[in-house]
């Protein structure tokens, strides 16, 4: 029920045209705000310098396509926003086939799949075409009427922030994506996910406070840093880059760059007791925002799971990563992942032992009061081996390392033996 949810979300996403800036950036964090009625719109003008960036123009798109003499369309914007390239100059021209295939991108190990192309930074115009198609095009005996309908004008980047206060100020930092038009794993999947997961966090106690944000993938997070570096620095304990939530091949996880942050940690204590076969790939490969939230001087605790990682799936970066390919399931799977490390990160903390030496189980309704073999295994070892491990040193999370046991598990227990006296909460 939950992943039927968040795909129809995903649907009403799908068909609008995003980039790094314009309307549907705002268009897409509108409709995010009816599910998180709290999440506030920012805005950082074109020209506004942010780090060793700059915020370019802003981008907007109205039609785009190419025609014959006849009138036939062979290019049509409006059936695929994929096929203007992203930030295009407008444009209005009869060119050769000649001509416009110097102005064409296409894929020729993918000749039915329209490719993701983008030129935010240098001004230039393009369509994206399916290969085969490209080569019917080259054959065309007549021109082509080239038009792109857009504007390029002193405007903004938007990005979306959501802040759920706790009850510390130590934050964890949730960061996903929204400039990516009609691409469904990467990366509608990402803030659908964060979306769902951010109400969930709402409805609930907060021990840690939590900073949702729906940005422009790459300019966003630079734009948000150079705002905000040292208040990040000073109270992120944790993060995560949420990022293709949505298939059901794979699970990922992608380390933050120093590799055993808290983060880290409870990342791969997760997909350990509940995703089987699970790949972890090298910071080497990084290509999101974890890039700018962990580059030396911010060096921030934020890592990523996802199902199939960005660059490994055929589909990626195409028109192929459509609504199909992201399923209720794979949706629904990895928001109860992010709840489990979540889950763990605001549970984890450091006890101790109250009494010296093993402690008398039994007088306290936690032993067997009959002994045989293997009324000692199971709940009972598990909880022992917490005993005496709960030293003011280890934490919760690094325990149920050593115990091998789910951390939900072993919070349980924990609170169990508090509860009886025999554990102290020390510290965070």
């Amino acid at each position: 029920m939950m992943g039927r949810s968040m795909h129809a979300l995903l649907s009403r996403l799908y068909p609008i045209c995003r980039s790094l800036t314009g309307e549907g950036v705002r268009r897409t964090l509108s409709i995010l705000r009816e599910y998180l009625p709290g999440l506030e719109i920012r805005e950082a003008s074109s020209g506004t310098s942010c780090l060793d960036w700059t915020v370019p123009r802003e981008w907007n798109i109205r039609d785009a396509w190419v025609e014959d003499e006849t009138g036939k369309k062979w290019v049509d914007f409006r059936q695929c926003n994929l096929h203007a390239v992203g930030y295009s100059a407008p444009v209005d021209a009869w060119l050769t086939p000649e001509e416009l295939d110097a102005c064409l991108y296409s894929l020729p190990e993918q000749p039915r799949a329209i490719p993701y192309v983008t030129s935010y930074y240098a001004p230039r115009w393009g369509f994206c075409v399916p290969h085969e198609l490209r080569e019917k095009m080259k054959k065309h005996p007549g021109r082509f009427h080239a038009v792109i309908d857009s504007e390029l004008k002193q405007g903004s980047l938007t990005y979306g922030e959501l802040a759920l206060p706790g009850e510390t100020d130590r934050e964890v930092l949730l960061s996903t994506y929204i400039c990516h038009p009609s691409m469904a794993n990467d990366n509608l999947s990402g803030p659908v996910t964060m979306a769902f997961l951010a109400r969930w966090l709402s409805e609930r106690p907060r021990r840690l406070t939590y900073r949702a944000l729906f940005i422009p993938e790459t300019l966003g997070s630079i734009v948000y840093l150079s705002r905000h570096l040292e208040a990040l620095k000073a109270k992120v304990v944790a993060g995560y880059v949420l990022t293709c939530c949505g298939d059901e091949r794979a699970w990922s996880f992608l380390p933050s760059r120093a590799g055993n942050s808290l983060a880290d940690r409870a990342a791969r204590h997760v997909l350990s007791h509940h995703t089987p076969g699970w790949v972890e790939y090298s910071f080497l490969t990084r290509g999101s925002d974890e890039r700018n939230w962990c580059a030396p001087g911010v060096d921030l605790p934020v890592a990523s799971i996802m199902r199939s990682k960005y660059g490994t799936f055929p589909e990626y970066h195409t028109s192929l990563d459509d609504l199909s390919l992201v399923t209720d399931k794979g949706l629904s799977e990895a928001l109860e992942v992010y709840k489990l490390c979540l889950e763990a990160l605001e549970g984890n903390a450091v006890w101790r032992a109250t009494r010296l030496g093993e402690p008398q189980l039994g007088k306290r309704g936690l032993y067997p009061t009959v002994s045989f073999a293997g009324s000692a295994e199971g709940w009972v070892r598990d909880m022992k081996n917490i005993l005496a491990y709960s030293d003011g040193e280890h934490d919760l999370l690094s325990i149920a390392e050593l115990v091998g046991a789910p951390f939900t598990r072993c919070l349980e227990i924990a609170e169990k033996l508090t509860a009886a006296g025999l554990l102290a909460y020390s510290s965070d």
